[in-house]
């Protein structure tokens, strides 16, 4: 089972030193930094792995180590044998208990999961859409999205080779992350150098010179894991002889919790004496996170020379075995960082270039968003005049409503009435006529002789008075047709 507990136990290492990491960030006082071996000496909490399935992860370990069959077969396995396959396929043999809490586990992963995967569709406005869970289980390697009913071999299989990559992606993650720290670092100790005068910027580099010289100057670092080193933990730390020094003695004292091997964080517990020859948080010249990658390195370097199993723990024997070789006996000195510097003249260049295109981006999106903002702000204009003026027409409405202004009356007219609002050159029917006028008739009288103009008044109309001496013919008597050979 070792090999497991070493996958978990390096989950626990991972979620220290990502922890350590986020609390030291470069503007920090680092005379208020609390530092991994204080914090060792508190009462011991809860460790989350850092890994988003955890809890998962977790509770699958603790099961199968219940399991007499599968602690059997896990006696002589190595990390490679699980990275290949050879442990899951054991899971077949395993207590029905056993595959039913495991069964049950994975359920209420997958349950997890898929509410996670709604809540994001929520947050993101996607309400109305429906979720394609199983499109989206996808994106979750370490298990078998595809049965989410029961804990299968390939379940097992996903869950260790998802864990092992995770934590060796980390590794890599964390030294490039730590190269761009210290890219950043000098980008903005340059930068800084461009504000300065001539005289200033002397004074600056010469600070920063002799700041380099002071870190530099530091007692000789034994080799991590070599035997000037432990027996300077043995001496200092243990307060033993150092004449009476003896590996497994060693080893038993600093296996912190007694299970047999050292673990990551136990052998970087190791390595806080030699550290502490380097790097002091009260002094200017030194950087903790510095120390932080230094500590990492030395642990990395022990595990590569004396972990023969790869399952990330060292045991008793793999221990006994490494303080037989010459690297233990004779160790080549130990290259501090100062002395490898974490990028290339080439990756400085390129970081510098990536940083001038980023800013670029950033200005030209900051460009684009003031276009944008304007745009608003017009266009706000435009609905506040807009308002402006609707609320002017509904203020007059008012005013017209709060004076009475009565309506004009409504007429109807009938027949071929013509309303009094017509024009006033003609009178209107049944108006009284000035004195010595008489009511014209318009019987019979073709349309147009009633609109003739003014040159046409002296021409007598039907029924229309006659001049003194003229007579008027008879209204009754039938009209003949003139003869013009009677005429006298």
């Amino acid at each position: 089972m070792s090999c497991l507990k070493g996958l978990l136990t390096s989950c626990l290492v991972l979620a220290s030193v990502m922890s350590w990491a986020k609390a030291v960030p470069i503007s920090l006082d680092k005379t208020k930094v609390k530092l991994p071996e204080e914090t060792a000496k508190e009462p011991p909490q809860s460790v989350d792995t850092g890994l988003h399935y955890d809890r998962y992860l977790r509770e699958v370990i603790d099961f199968l180590e219940k399991d007499q069959h599968f602690r059997e077969k896990l006696h002589n396995t190595d990390m490679e044998d699980i990275k290949q396959g050879k442990l899951a396929k054991e899971l077949d043999f395993v207590s029905h208990h056993v595959r039913t809490k495991l069964d049950e586990l994975k359920r209420q992963e997958v349950s997890r999961l898929r509410t996670l995967i709604k809540a994001k569709q929520d947050i993101e406005g996607g309400n109305d859409i429906a979720v394609d869970h199983q499109a989206l289980l996808k994106q979750f390697e370490y298990l078998n999205h595809m049965n989410p009913h029961t804990f299968e071999v390939e379940d097992l299989d996903r869950l260790i080779k998802s864990a092992t990559n995770d934590l060796e992606n980390y590794d890599k993650e964390r030294h490039e992350e730590f190269k761009r720290y210290e890219m950043m670092k000098e980008h903005e100790r340059r930068e800084h150098l461009k504000t300065l005068d001539e005289e200033d910027r002397r004074k600056e580099e010469e600070h920063y010179e002799e700041m380099k010289k002071k870190h530099a100057d530091h007692p000789k670092v034994n080799h991590p894991g070599s035997k000037n080193q432990l027996k300077e933990v043995w001496e200092e730390a243990d307060g033993l002889d150092p004449e009476d020094f003896d590996p497994k003695t060693f080893f038993n004292l600093h296996d912190s919790n007694g299970d047999g091997f050292f673990d990551e964080q136990e052998l970087e517990a190791l390595f806080t004496k030699e550290l502490e020859k380097i790097y002091d948080p009260t002094n200017e010249e030194d950087d903790m996170v510095e120390m932080e990658e230094e500590r990492l390195r030395m642990r990395e370097h022990v595990m590569n020379e004396v972990d023969t199993n790869k399952d990330r723990l060292v045991s008793l024997d793999e221990f006994l075995v490494a303080t037989k070789k010459k690297e233990f006996l004779e160790p080549d000195s130990w290259e501090t960082l100062e002395q490898n510097q974490a990028y290339t003249d080439e990756e400085m260049r390129e970081f510098e270039e990536h940083l001038v295109r980023q800013e670029e981006d950033l200005n030209q999106k900051a460009s684009d968003l003031q276009k944008q903002r304007e745009d608003l702000e017009r266009q706000q204009e435009q609905l506040n005049a807009q308002k402006i003026e609707l609320q002017q027409a509904v203020e007059h409405m008012e005013r017209l409503k709060t004076q009475n202004v009565p309506s004009p009356p409504e007429t109807h007219f009938e027949g071929n009435a013509v309303p009094e609002s017509l024009g006033h050159d003609q009178p209107p029917e049944h108006q009284p006529l000035p004195p010595g006028h008489q009511q014209q008739q318009h019987h019979d009288v073709p349309p147009n002789q009633q609109d003739l103009g003014q040159e046409h008044k002296n021409i007598p109309q039907e029924n229309q008075p006659l001049p003194p001496g003229h007579n008027s013919p008879p209204q009754d008597s039938p009209k003949m047709p003139l003869d013009h050979n009677n005429v006298p």
